[in-house]
């Protein structure tokens, strides 16, 4: 690595928007909304089938839907890139027919926010596999806590709420966290995200 690219990586950021930083976050939205669509009958049945097996299992196939902040924070890495590109991405899903309805923009507002809190922590500063699996780690958590009260969760059973959390929290470190920082390294190294820290980092040597 060469003194001025890693002057020009660690040193003070700019964290307001860029047009590009919208545009690109809003493709990232879209291309993650119709993942979500196809996701709602796949992952559903899934979600049906393990909860089947021990109710609240069903939680592990919950981290597709979370990966949208999850890739909006590695990509433009800047305050409220993943709550818009996890919104964003819900909001399409419902417009394309979501059997939630309004309640995927509910969603997509509460599991954007846990990630969110994450990057704020780490001061939008680091973005590796740890950070990006604790953000959808905390995605799993905020739609766990949102479904307290949106789905009647609170009613339920104790045992169903624990084992339910749990998935989500695995399901969102891995499906949306490792998978997704998987996923932005390997778009940075064909060059598409040279505009953006990740894709320069993925070019030093």
């Amino acid at each position: 690595m060469t003194t001025s690219g890693a002057n020009h990586i660690s040193g003070k950021r700019n964290l307001q928007w860029r047009v590009v930083d919208i545009i690109v976050a809003t493709v990232l939205a879209v291309a993650c909304g119709l993942l979500f669509v196809g996701w709602n009958s796949v992952g559903y049945a899934w979600f049906t089938a393990m909860d089947s097996v021990t109710p609240g299992l069903g939680g592990i196939a919950v981290g597709i839907w979370l990966i949208g902040g999850v890739l909006g924070a590695l990509v433009i890495r800047k305050p409220g890139a993943a709550l818009y590109v996890e919104a964003l991405a819900a909001t399409v899903s419902a417009l394309l027919g979501s059997q939630w309805g309004i309640e995927t923009l509910y969603s997509g507002l509460a599991q954007g926010l846990g990630v969110e809190i994450i990057v704020a922590i780490f001061l939008y500063r680091k973005f590796g596999a740890v950070v990006a699996m604790l953000s959808g780690a905390a995605a799993g958590v905020a739609a766990w806590v949102l479904e307290l009260f949106l789905s009647g969760n609170l009613a339920k059973d104790p045992q169903f709420l624990i084992i339910y959390l749990v998935c989500l929290i695995i399901s969102g470190a891995l499906l949306a966290g490792l998978l997704g920082h998987f996923l932005v390294q390997a778009l940075a190294r064909t060059g598409a995200l040279d505009r953006f820290a990740v894709g320069r980092e993925a070019r030093i040597p």
